[in-house]
């Protein structure tokens, strides 16, 4: 069960290296019933991604959106883009273990992903995983607090 809940939403958004993984991610979790915002793009064509990170980010950011998705060609430069925002702990994926486990102990609130790494089967899987998976906090909590304090030096 997703724990984004009924009046929530996902942010979602691509560049040109990432449309068709993006529009299946979008597909695939509108049926399971989860409320998606698209930040585009919506056609082939070449866009520079930290564009699109930056509004799916500020959504976060923004309450808007609980969590959200980034496509790029491999989905390093979209979590290196995201990760730059204040806030924001955003993830590059390419299985499903590291996709669970950057909610359950990071509580990453991005997942990144690669169009051109992995294909839509294991995409939607790493993607249901994300949704489904609650931040464990415990010790977890102390250690995401560094992470995040590094952002105030």
């Amino acid at each position: 069960m997703s724990i984004i809940k009924e009046n929530e939403t996902l942010a979602i958004g691509c560049d040109h290296g990432g449309l068709e993984l993006k529009n299946a991610i979008k597909e695939h979790l509108e049926t399971r019933g989860i409320k998606v915002v698209d930040y585009g793009i919506y056609e082939q064509k070449s866009v520079d991604y930290p564009e699109i990170a930056l509004k799916v980010c500020n959504a976060i950011v923004n309450k808007e959106s609980t969590l959200g998705v980034l496509v790029c060609g491999t989905g390093i430069g979209m979590s290196l883009a995201a990760n730059k925002v204040k806030g924001i702990r955003a993830a590059a994926c390419s299985e499903t273990f590291s996709a669970k486990y950057t909610r359950l102990h990071n509580d990453s609130q991005i997942l990144c992903l690669g169009g051109r790494v992995v294909g839509v089967g294991l995409a939607l899987e790493m993607v249901d995983l994300f949704v489904d998976t609650e931040f464990e906090g415990g010790r977890h909590q102390r250690r995401v607090d560094a992470v995040m304090d590094i952002e105030k030096i």
